[in-house]
């Protein structure tokens, strides 16, 4: 851990013992500014997914551990949420949790004319490339040429 950890850092730190107590997994942790708002976005998620009951189970168990610990100085809102079926995917834990799922790579400069491409989501390259199979064409994107990640579905 950093010697100054960040927000996200810290609460990630109290959130994760809560989550998985009750059989979630924190998925994502982050500290936004949205329309002159601070919020604090929980993204928890499970094998069998996440309800809204779920969601107010952990926001009532985690307000008062926040409270106590007071890991932000300014006021904010809290949300604690799924990660939904259309999720971006930031981290290899991410990845690794939809391989075979539907996903769009999104890059920062085209490769063979496109900057978008569509596929099954395939295990992490040896030296951490993204992989999908495209139409059963198996195409690997290194991670610094990503711009995002993004699961899909077809409904």
């Amino acid at each position: 851990m950093a010697k100054n950890p960040s927000v996200a850092e810290r609460v990630t730190e109290l959130a994760e013992p809560l989550a998985e107590e009750f059989g979630y997994f924190l998925w994502d942790v982050e500290y936004v500014k949205e329309g002159g708002r601070k919020i604090l976005r929980i993204t928890i998620d499970s094998e069998e997914g996440i309800t809204i009951d779920d969601c107010e189970k952990m926001h009532r168990a985690l307000d008062p551990v926040l409270d106590e610990a007071d890991p932000i100085e300014e006021a904010y809102y809290l949300e604690v949420s799924s990660p939904g079926i259309e999720r971006e995917l930031r981290t290899d834990m991410h990845i690794e949790a939809c391989e075979g799922w539907d996903a769009e790579v999104r890059l920062y400069a085209p490769v063979d004319g496109a900057k978008s491409f569509r596929g099954k989501l395939l295990p992490l390259g040896e030296r951490g490339e993204v992989r999908l199979d495209s139409n059963g064409k198996v195409r690997e994107f290194a991670r610094d040429s990503v711009a995002k990640i993004q699961t899909y579905f077809e409904f």
